[in-house]
């Protein structure tokens, strides 16, 4: 999770999906600008265990019916370290005991 090939990995995803800024208003871009410096913060937040994910900036987007439904738009730090679970995944999840299913997916 704090490999630095495994963070830049998660923040190349991001910054390809190119979503919107969370409550912080950092874009993808003014990231992706500072890269180098941004996931060496992340690493070491990552490693002494204190990052703690933000709010999420909830809008309201419009349905076919004409009603809308909430969205939480993280903030991109935080879409970073979600990407980097899920790419690891795989990998843990092979060593997984078949009958432990414990915060496990499917």
């Amino acid at each position: 999770m704090c490999r630095q090939d495994v963070l830049a990995a998660a923040l190349a995803a991001v910054v390809r999906n190119a979503g919107a800024p969370g409550v912080d208003g950092e874009t993808t871009e003014a990231i992706a600008a500072r890269a180098e410096a941004f996931l060496a913060g992340l690493q070491t937040q990552l490693r002494e265990k204190s990052h703690r994910p933000g709010p999420v900036l909830r809008v309201w987007i419009p349905k076919a019916d004409g009603q809308q439904r909430p969205l939480g738009i993280p903030t991109v730090k935080d879409r970073v370290v979600q990407t980097a679970l899920l790419l690891l995944e795989p990998i843990f999840e092979a060593d997984f005991h078949e009958a432990g299913y414990g915060y496990r997916p499917g």
